[in-house]
């Protein structure tokens, strides 16, 4: 059974002295700053000079400098940049200002587990990683709750990294909600897995192939969005609260007949699990870091086409359309997205 912190096993107070640096400021970036701020730490955000994020993180009211400044001044450094940046923007500008007895945080253990980053044996390494995207890790601490987060310590220099990572995570809410114990390596591939065979991956096929069986059967697409994509969240909030239980308690039961009868023909179980068992191998052999750290390499070719497939979706159009003439049209800020 995985080990669990909460709230009583937290103490803020080891990060009381301790300069924050928090490398990026996107959808996790500013949602650990500013729940880190609001926790009272001291917090300073390093970006790239002229970034499109310095000025939003300026005018949220923090202390923004480059990168290297940030790592310099910072006790903690937290990165919080996209995987694919992160070995070289550590080689150039956080390295140099590694010096013994300070913290390196990551949120994902992609470049820890794949060795892009190799930090020195005199600092702490550890991961707090939430398990929500950052702006439900924002918007769930307003309201005094939180995200469940993992947390891993990967290299304890000091003795006292434990310590650090705990009252991290409680000071970005995690604590309220759960801390599970677990390695970089684990989340690093489990993480890979889930996002690619379900909830990223396999969600949006299951999803797309929906839709245009609908469609091409003479459906509205509007209907087709609503049935086989709008009602997405709403059955994953019924989990989310009290697992499949909870769903099958809420729906018909003509909808949970139709789960035991259907659900298997669109998913064959011993074709679907042979067929994640060779995703799961290309991230435990290191396949797909490198052809996803080649793919970056190399100008994005196939990641940038695949994007603007998507984006020109008769599902991803109508969707728009759809979500434009909701009552919700003009709230555009995902922190104040319903959860």
């Amino acid at each position: 059974m995985a080990k669990m912190y909460y709230e009583a096993d937290c103490d803020l107070s080891k990060l009381d002295g301790k300069t924050i640096a928090i490398i990026g400021y996107g959808s996790q970036g500013h949602a650990h700053a500013q729940n880190l701020r609001d926790s009272g730490c001291k917090v300073i955000i390093g970006l790239r000079k002229g970034g499109k994020s310095w000025p939003k993180a300026v005018e949220d009211g923090f202390e923004v400098m480059t990168v290297a400044e940030a790592a310099q001044k910072g006790d903690i450094i937290m990165i919080l940049i996209n995987d694919e940046r992160q070995a070289d923007v550590y080689k150039n500008e956080i390295a140099p200002y590694l010096t013994e007895g300070k913290a390196i945080a990551f949120a994902h253990g992609f470049n820890i587990r794949y060795k892009q980053i190799v930090p020195p044996a005199n600092v702490d390494v550890f991961m707090a990683a939430p398990k929500g995207p950052g702006h439900t890790v924002r918007s769930l601490y307003t309201v005094g709750k939180g995200v469940p987060c993992l947390v891993a310590v990967e290299q304890d220099a000091t003795g006292k990294c434990y310590d650090i990572a705990l009252a991290y995570i409680a000071g970005i809410g995690g604590a309220r909600a759960g801390i599970m114990e677990t390695t970089m390596h684990d989340e690093t591939e489990t993480d890979l897995f889930g996002e690619q065979a379900v909830l990223c991956g396999g969600l949006v096929e299951l999803m797309r192939c929906g839709f245009e069986t609908l469609v091409e059967a003479g459906y509205e697409p509007e209907n087709a969005y609503f049935e086989c994509i709008h009602e997405v969240k709403l059955i994953v909030d019924l989990i989310n609260k009290g697992g499949i239980a909870a769903m099958n308690y809420s729906i018909s039961d003509t909808a949970e007949f139709g789960e035991y009868v259907s659900g298997g023909r669109v998913i064959p179980y011993e074709e679907t699990k042979a067929n994640m068992k060779k995703v799961l191998q290309d991230i435990q052999d290191g396949t797909f870091a490198g052809r996803w750290i080649a793919e970056n390499k190399n100008g994005r070719c196939f990641f940038n086409s695949k994007r603007d497939m998507l984006a020109k979706h008769q599902m991803e159009i109508v969707g728009e359309q759809l979500r434009n003439q909701m009552l919700w049209k003009d709230d555009k800020n995902l922190d104040t997205a319903s959860f």
